[in-house]
């Protein structure tokens, strides 16, 4: 196995506070975080390697994680614009 590129990696809070940040909100204002419902094996950190990707596809990512997150945000976005012009 060849050595790893370049990983992404990023915990569920930094994607909300990413998404909210590009709404414009303060995350801390709208989301509650509850221990109750955190799995017991929950991982602190999730980790994303492409190397295999690469080696065996010659695939390079594009989009890195911030990037991404603003996507899905806008995505969300434009469909609760065209949902309240409906």
């Amino acid at each position: 196995m060849g050595q790893p590129g370049p990983a992404q990696r990023g915990k569920a809070e930094e994607l909300v506070q990413h998404a909210f940040e590009y709404a414009g909100l303060d995350w801390e204002k709208y989301v509650v975080i509850d221990p109750t419902f955190k799995r017991p094996a929950e991982v602190d950190v999730l980790l994303g390697d492409a190397s295999k990707a690469r080696e065996r596809l010659g695939w390079e990512p594009k989009v890195h994680f911030p990037e991404l997150v603003r996507m899905m945000a806008q995505a969300d976005l434009d469909r609760c614009q065209a949902l309240t012009r409906a």
